[in-house]
């Protein structure tokens, strides 16, 4: 049975369950950024998925990079680069981050993890990018 997280799950915000991932809205309103969690239990590396399921979390890789671009282009930031990432050194559960880059973003050229605190979405913001987001995946 697949069990998120907790701190995935309280710093990101659920948008939908897709074939194979789970997909999370980080919960920084700095970058478009979202998180996929395959929904099998004890995965920490992308090594540990069948070439099949490899095959599925990397089509969502994709259609993740198309939801943080509608974000992005919706806030008003659109993303210039993609940057996409397995870490795990946190939350060893298995998790890809798909995060949208500008080069006048806070941490450009760096890393975002771990760059300051993060910002919160207003609650109006959170609820239109979620909705984008939705959108944006099931495209």
């Amino acid at each position: 049975m697949f069990a998120l997280d907790s701190r995935l799950e309280t710093s990101s915000i659920f948008l939908a369950d897709l074939r194979f991932c789970q997909a999370r809205l980080q919960a920084d309103r700095r970058w478009a950024w979202i998180v996929l969690i395959p929904r099998l239990d004890d995965l920490r590396e992308l090594e540990d998925l069948a070439a099949p399921d490899l095959d599925l979390v990397m089509r969502e890789v994709v259609a993740a990079g198309r939801a943080a671009r509608a974000i992005g282009h919706a806030v008003g930031r659109p993303v210039e680069k993609l940057n996409v990432g397995a870490l795990g050194n946190v939350v060893p559960q298995l998790h890809i981050h798909v995060v949208g880059r500008r080069s006048d973003d806070p941490a450009w050229p760096g890393p975002v993890w771990g760059f300051g605190a993060p910002i919160a979405y207003a609650a109006e913001d959170a609820v239109a990018v979620v909705a984008l987001a939705r959108a944006s995946l099931k495209a």
